[in-house]
């Protein structure tokens, strides 16, 4: 006998158009849709199913709802996503709501990204990539320990302050110095946390700091993703606030 487990997820009446034209964007289809007595729609990918209930006075912002998709190909869901997002919005959206964020190595063994869609569920999409999948103890060094720590807060916990106050606090240390390594990854982790918080003018500080680290070729090939994401929310920030889908779907709201 074979189970499946189906997400049922909320999602905010008035924004059920644009929600599955969020996720057609990323390739599911849209196996039923309703408007009446009450909004409910049903999207696949594969053998991902995701249900959608509407709610009236459902709060995107506030939202704590989503996901986890396990994959054997994150790297290439992540790559087909940006590319569905971007056809449907002009450019791949990395802040507000809906938004995509980087892969990255997280320590309890997973390679992941998130996407959260514009009524507020994340999906969190992960690869294991160890055979251990318990959390990692946070390392002793200082650096590394407020990376490990950081990374917890803005992508597991989503608490994007308290990962903030972690970078600025060891970025402003007098006694110690991370590697360049260690310092572009908190620069541009630091940037990526501002640009979600809507501070777009400190998030472009950040990076042109970021891009003037000088690596060694041991650290650059070490740096692969958080080079990639330095690159990506530049380009975010050159590129100014989201556009809505080209759907003909509303705008989602900031």
């Amino acid at each position: 006998m074979t189970e499946t487990t189906i997400p049922m997820l909320p999602c905010r009446t008035s924004l059920i158009d644009s929600v599955v034209a969020f996720y057609t964007a990323l390739g599911f289809d849209t196996t039923y849709l309703q408007k009446s007595p009450y909004a409910y729609a049903v999207v696949e990918r594969g053998p991902v199913e995701l249900q959608l209930y509407g709610m009236k006075e459902y709060d995107p912002a506030s939202s704590h709802s989503g996901c986890y998709v396990l994959t054997e190909d994150v790297d290439g869901l992540h790559t087909a996503f940006r590319s569905g997002l971007k056809a449907a919005y002009g450019r791949v959206p990395t802040r507000g709501l809906p938004r995509i964020g980087p892969l990255k190595d997280m320590s309890y063994g997973v390679r992941q990204f998130l996407v959260t869609d514009p009524t507020g569920n994340t999906i969190r999409i992960g690869q294991p990539i160890s055979e251990d999948l318990n959390h990692r103890p946070a390392p002793k060094e200082t650096f590394a320990r407020a990376l490990h720590l950081a990374d917890l807060f803005a992508d597991s916990k989503q608490d994007l302050p308290g990962a903030a106050k972690i970078i600025d606090r060891v970025l402003g240390r007098a006694d110690e110095r991370p590697t360049p390594g260690q310092r572009l990854r908190l620069l541009v982790l630091r940037a990526d946390i501002a640009q979600r918080m809507g501070e777009a003018e400190r998030a472009a500080e950040l990076l042109a700091v970021a891009e003037g680290v000088e690596l060694g070729p041991g650290e650059r090939e070490a740096a692969t993703d958080t080079l990639a994401r330095l690159a990506e929310l530049r380009d975010c920030s050159r590129a100014g606030p989201s556009a809505g889908p080209r759907t003909g779907a509303d705008p989602s709201p900031p």
